[in-house]
């Protein structure tokens, strides 16, 4: 007598198998559009910045190489402007970027290092860590820019230099962000960071290679305003000794 085979029904026409239905439904364009949309709501302080750095690229674009340069050098956080109108430019020298092609690789950093940091830390302190390393590093970069000209080891025409962009910001946050990285691999992160900024000073870099390291530095000094939750997972937890009993 030959063994019972149990019946199988295949399945009906038209009906995906569940695993593929689901899939389907993760790439629909409306889940895209929500996933998208629930991105800029939680981060808005990046994607302003992102929208009003694309405006201002548009407008660079769209001069001539002549009023460019007069635009950008009035924006610029150099010796000369930095003396006439210091607030003015160290806050408008963080909406323009010197090559308006740069735009879409800006874009990218914007959604790793901003927009990580905008939800790890919320919009307020966020924004308050950018805005202390743009300035910070400035004014380092620019005060050894200055002596650099006074004991005649950096040309004059530096003191007029077009120094604009938002390197200083993201270099700031990525220093703070080695607070989020759990603790095993925080030393490499520190280390691959800090390694990346100080080679190029040390190997006779710009004004601009200092001013990324000293954006970095402060970032890392800026702990303060990591969440409170932070020193979970700060170092691994220590084990309490036992107490002896008799």
């Amino acid at each position: 007598m030959a063994p019972e085979v149990p019946e199988t029904s295949p399945a009906a026409p038209g009906r995906a198998l569940p695993r593929a239905a689901a899939v389907r439904r993760r790439v629909t364009p409306g889940r895209v559009c929500r996933a998208v949309a629930d991105r800029v709501r939680s981060t808005p302080g990046t994607h302003t910045w992102l929208l009003v750095l694309a405006v201002t690229s548009a407008v660079a674009a769209g001069l001539s190489p002549r009023l460019r340069s007069y635009l950008l050098h009035h924006v610029s956080t150099n010796l000369v402007e930095l003396h006439t109108h210091p607030v003015r430019v160290l806050f408008a020298s963080a909406f323009w970027i010197e090559t308006p092609s740069a735009l879409l690789f800006y874009a990218v950093l914007f959604e790793l290092v901003h927009a990580t940091a905008e939800r790890w830390l919320g919009t307020a302190r966020w924004l308050l860590v950018a805005a202390i390393a743009h300035v910070g590093a400035t004014l380092v970069s620019q005060k050894a820019v200055f002596f650099g000209i006074r004991d005649e080891r950096l040309p004059r025409s530096l003191a007029h230099t077009i120094d604009i962009g938002v390197s200083y910001g993201l270099a700031g946050v990525v220093g703070v962000l080695a607070y989020r990285v759990p603790w095993p691999w925080r030393w490499g992160y520190l280390a691959g960071v800090l390694a990346f900024f100080t080679y190029p000073v040390l190997n006779g870099g710009t004004f601009t290679d200092l001013g990324h390291l000293t954006a970095v530095l402060i970032g890392l000094c800026c702990y303060a305003f990591t969440p409170p939750g932070r020193k979970a997972a700060s170092a691994p937890p220590r084990s309490r000794p036992r107490r002896s009993t008799r």
